[in-house]
């Protein structure tokens, strides 16, 4: 059963890096401290997590998959896969992430249907226009700042780049993505209103932690002014 409810609630993007997260225990484990301290601070469904392992086999991507799924249904958050709509719709997911390269919106949302969650990466303000009217759930947009775990596409876009995309959303909801930590999250919640994204997202700046749900407790609690 889909952990959502409409509209889109959630402030922290929490994308997924097994890699990262070693030093507090394994991805699972990470994720669920992760969302446990939101818990802690904030109502159901302030944090979304997206799976994004592009380096698994699909049976190894589902079985994550499974548990994960499991884990944010806990908390009822949302989870949301990262490009494969089969695994999504074999492993209960309440959405897919797309790349430029990958499935269009369209053939994304006949496949998942009006109820599934469908969010793009974006990194330019064009981009995020046409994901608002190809009807995209949401965007993510970055790197804002330099990123500490995920390979940048060209160089940190700044702020005015950022307040660009927002207003280029059309209402659609964006998320920073790329160096997001507490600081520079209270800078980003700190822009006016119509230039002010409608969350975070992170990587390494919860997975990397030794202390998860320290982390997006930080961070939730930078971003309160929005």
């Amino acid at each position: 059963m889909s952990a959502v409810q409409s509209p889109l609630r959630f402030r922290l993007y929490l994308i997924s890096d097994r890699r990262l997260a070693g030093s507090s225990g394994g991805l699972l484990a990470a994720i669920e401290t992760a969302l446990a301290g939101a818990a802690e601070v904030e109502p159901p469904g302030s944090v979304a997590v997206q799976l994004r392992e592009k380096d698994l086999e699909a049976r190894a991507l589902y079985e994550l998959a499974g548990s994960l799924r499991s884990i944010c249904s806990r908390f009822r958050s949302p989870f949301i896969l990262n490009d494969r709509v089969d695994v999504a719709i074999a492993a209960h997911a309440d959405g897919v992430h797309l790349a430029s390269t990958s499935f269009t919106v369209a053939d994304a949302r006949a496949l998942l249907g009006r109820s599934g969650i469908i969010g793009v990466s974006a990194h330019g303000a064009d981009e995020v226009t046409k994901a608002s009217d190809d009807g995209a759930d949401f965007a993510v947009f970055g790197p804002v700042y330099d990123p500490t775990s995920k390979a940048a596409y060209g160089p940190a876009k700044g702020l005015a780049a950022l307040s660009d995309a927002v207003k280029a959303a059309q209402g659609m909801p964006l998320y920073a993505l790329g160096g997001i930590n507490p600081s520079r999250t209270a800078e980003i919640a700190a822009l006016p209103s119509n230039s002010r994204p409608s969350g975070i997202a992170v990587i390494g700046a919860v997975l990397g932690s030794t202390a998860p749900g320290a982390a997006v407790r930080d961070l939730l609690h930078s971003f309160k002014t929005l």
